[in-house]
């Protein structure tokens, strides 16, 4: 297995006193002679490459502390791997741990590419690992002393699991540090000081390494549907190269902030704030999208708590939606998801056009926003197609809140459900009368299961099936309805429940619910549409 690493920069490959970076050219050479004996020991079968041309022209170094990374330099990372994915079965990038995760979040948004429906059709084949460390991985005292390896260290036990990791194939960009293989676009820096550096607080880990490396395969993304959507398709590759040299060449043109709530001055009877200042300073530099990072579920100042839209802060975000900014409502809680509607305080933000990020990262929303909203520009994206396909999960980043996918989160369980990206139709798979989809204003059932289950058989699962078959079984397993909609071949599909519906107006509503087949890109089985 041929296996390439990409030095980015960050405390694993510096060295000396006071700590400083080695180039990339030496620190292959250093790798060469005393790491690549250990690995190639352990793994007999493994070719490591360094790929020492991949430079950062902000440093001189050509590699960076990733403090000092910027959005352009992720695309210089993406354009590594791809100009090199012919060559190698998987890569493994060093780098800093200050803005990994930032760098974990962004890759996969590079490496990917997505159909207006947020179907892959670029996908990444092959695994990216990233890892660094809190120690460096060489050491030189002073003077001509030789460099040696520091062996008790989490930088020499990271770069060995994270070459195990990629061993297994993992079609996904992930991080590895302390033993555990993470999704990168689910990370954080929870510890400044111990090597557990990092955790995933809202997703579990996709291995961990004990005394063998223990996969949780049911964690991993899939990996490509098709050859036709798979970046070792040479036309994919070739595609998805020119993307992200074009995004390279325009992502400086959309920048995304992100604002912390925190408790500051506001006055009612004057109509200010210090927080709508700092809005309007952000808007006024040409931020193209705020990720707001909010109290608890999503509650977030407004400046008035009893009247939030004669509130500054709620008054300056309104006054951003509508100069073209977008706004995301995340939260400052590592666990857990947003949920606005659950207090008055949050409520408000869906009226000035935040979006939920469901269970994202801040670090998430901020990557995804940005690259989206380069991408989308060059597409010739309206804003509600922006707007759609940042709170659909497209890489991992986030939970389906309006699909079931057959080969990852496949199953509705009793009292679950599934929501348009609005919020506007809820599909529930309830207890007592199986999956009912309604009007979530007014509570009006607007389809139900064509065969009514007998109270015997429920409560029941709702599975879509990989061969293309949406089923709903009984509590013992038997199958009540099914969908017909699969073929013998398999069909990999998705329940999908998207548009929007408004109770005051039906017809002019445009909801649909549908079982999509993503691997031929069809409608398979069309459940509900609005008239």
């Amino acid at each position: 297995m041929r296996i390439a690493i990409i030095n980015t920069g960050g405390t694993i490959s510096c060295i000396g006193e006071p700590l400083a970076p080695m180039s990339a050219a030496d620190f292959a050479d250093a790798s060469v002679r005393m790491l690549n004996p250990i690995l190639t020991h352990q793994f007999p079968d493994l070719e490591i490459g360094y790929l020492i041309n991949i430079a950062f022209p902000e440093s001189s170094g050509a590699t960076l502390d990733s403090t000092n990374l910027q959005p352009t330099d992720w695309c210089i990372m993406a354009k590594g791997v791809l100009t090199n994915y012919a060559d190698y079965d998987g890569f493994l990038v060093l780098h800093g741990t200050d803005s990994m995760d930032f760098t974990g979040a962004a890759l996969p948004f590079l490496l990917n590419a997505f159909d207006e429906n947020g179907n892959g059709s670029a996908v990444l084949s092959k695994p990216v690992i990233i890892t660094g460390s809190q120690v460096p991985l060489y050491n030189k005292k002073s003077g001509n002393a030789e460099l040696t390896i520091n062996f008790n260290t989490d930088a020499f036990q990271n770069v060995c699991g994270a070459v195990a990791s990629a061993r297994t194939g993992v079609p996904e960009v992930c991080a590895y540090f302390q033993n555990k293989l993470y999704r990168g676009n689910r990370i954080l820096k929870t510890s400044t000081s111990r090597f557990s550096a990092f955790s995933s607080p809202k997703y579990p880990a996709l291995a961990e390494y004990g005394i063998e490396l223990k996969l949780f395969n049911e964690h991993w993304l899939p990996g490509p549907v098709h050859d036709s959507v798979s970046l070792d398709n040479p036309d994919v590759l070739a595609r998805q190269q020119a993307m992200v040299d074009s995004i390279a060449e325009n992502i400086d043109h959309y920048p995304v902030a992100q604002l912390n709530a925190f408790p500051a001055r506001y006055s009612r009877n004057t109509v200010s704030a210090y927080m709508a200042d700092m809005i309007s300073a952000i808007v006024s530099t040409g931020a193209s999208g705020l990720i707001l990072e909010s109290y608890g579920e999503g509650n977030f100042p407004s400046g008035n708590p009893d009247s939030p839209s004669d509130g500054a802060i709620y008054q300056a975000l309104n006054n951003a939606t509508n100069k073209g900014v977008n706004l995301v409502d995340c939260t400052r809680v590592i666990g857990g998801s947003v949920n606005n509607s659950a207090y008055a305080s949050g409520a408000w933000l869906p009226q000035v056009g935040a979006l939920s990020s469901a269970d994202m990262t801040p670090m998430s929303a901020l990557a995804k926003l940005m690259i989206l909203t380069s991408f989308g520009s060059i597409q010739g994206w309206s804003r509600d197609q922006l707007r759609a396909m940042f709170q659909t999960n497209l890489a991992g980043e986030m939970c389906s809140v309006n699909s079931l996918d057959s080969r990852t989160n496949a199953v509705l369980m009793p009292s679950q459900s599934i929501c348009t990206l609005d919020g506007s139709a809820r599909l529930t798979n309830d207890q007592a009368a199986g999956p009912v989809l309604i009007a979530v204003s007014n509570d009006t059932l607007l389809w139900s299961l064509p065969v009514v289950p007998v109270a015997a058989d429920l409560p029941g699962r709702l599975v879509m099936q990989d061969d293309g078959n949406l089923v709903f079984y009984s509590r013992y397993n038997k199958a009540i309805w099914a969908s017909n909609s699969g073929t013998s071949v398999g069909a990999s599909s998705k329940l999908v429940l998207s548009g929007h519906y408004d109770v005051n107006s039906p017809c002019q509503s445009k909801l649909l619910m549908q079982v999509f087949n993503y691997a031929t890109n069809t409608c398979a089985a069309r459940l509900y549409q609005t008239p």
